[in-house]
């Protein structure tokens, strides 16, 4: 086994327990940056997704029944890794009565008994707007519930044509209601062909449902059949969101071209913790 800490190490570790992250299926570019600090974020019920986002560089092609082992590899692999935190997404399964959210409960079960104490994110599909699968997910308790918008409505039927603005915006909403409440937190690519006024609409928007921890990243192409990069934002404009993301109630927000819904996401978690209003 490569040392501890090492890109190796984390790599040999999600490799033997047959294990996805979305870091690589998604050619996340921070992967090794956060493989090198000991931490990855997990994606089950993969690697095919049953819907065709022209963003996603995660494969289209026949999904696969749930692996039953994946929880218990899961939190094995949290364990070997050593993380404090960790990060837990999935992809959409349309073909599940529950959208997955028994699968995703399973896991976070698991974690909690094989490491006590360690704190679980979880980045969520819309689960068809089944609000019983969605209560499945919120009564496993993770720290963080995220469920990413993406993009402002405008651009849905292009870039998430099986997905819905104001069906995402009611997860948030209920998740954010729920008790014992939890920290709800949200996400976009910017350069799709959004405008200015668009992003600021859907940050509004996702602070009247709850959200506390906002994303915002740069798009990149993963190839030429999918969407465009329309516009490259500078990174003193994604500096300027987060200062008007924060004058909106925001805890936390991350914003700049590489950040990615679960780039450093314990740092992000902790400073929202002392500013939380619960």
């Amino acid at each position: 086994m490569p040392p501890p800490g090492s890109i190796a190490r984390v790599q040999q570790i999600i490799k033997d327990r047959g294990l996805q992250t979305v870091c690589v299926e998604a050619h996340c570019p921070n992967q090794l940056e956060c493989f090198s600090r000991g931490t990855a974020t997990f994606l089950l019920l993969g690697p095919s997704c049953t819907r065709h986002c022209t963003f996603c560089a995660v494969s289209k092609s026949p999904v696969n029944a749930p692996d039953p082992g994946e929880p218990a590899s899961t939190a094995h692999a949290v364990a070997k890794i050593g993380l404090t935190f960790c990060v837990l997404t999935m992809v959409t399964r349309d073909d599940l009565s529950d959208g997955g959210a028994l699968h995703i409960a399973k896991t976070i079960e698991a974690i909690r008994k094989k490491c006590p104490g360690v704190g679980v994110e979880v980045l969520i599909s819309d689960l068809g707007g089944n609000k019983d699968a969605l209560e499945i997910v919120l009564a496993s308790k993770p720290e963080v519930l995220n469920h990413n918008i993406e993009t402002v409505p405008r651009l849905y039927p292009e870039v998430r044509p099986q997905a819905s603005y104001s069906r995402s915006l009611k997860l948030l909403k209920r998740a954010s209601s729920h008790m014992p409440p939890m920290v709800i937190k949200s996400g976009l690519m910017l350069g799709l062909g959004e405008t200015r006024e668009e992003v600021l609409g859907s940050m509004h928007d996702l602070r009247k449902v709850g959200c506390l921890l906002l994303t915002l990243g740069q798009y990149l192409a993963p190839s030429d059949q999918h969407h465009p990069v329309i516009r490259y934002v500078p990174p003193e404009e994604f500096a300027g969101y987060e200062e008007e993301a924060l004058a909106l109630g925001f805890t936390a927000v991350a914003s700049s071209p590489l950040v990615r819904s679960s780039y450093k996401a314990e740092q992000l978690y902790q400073t929202a913790r002392n500013h939380l209003p619960f």
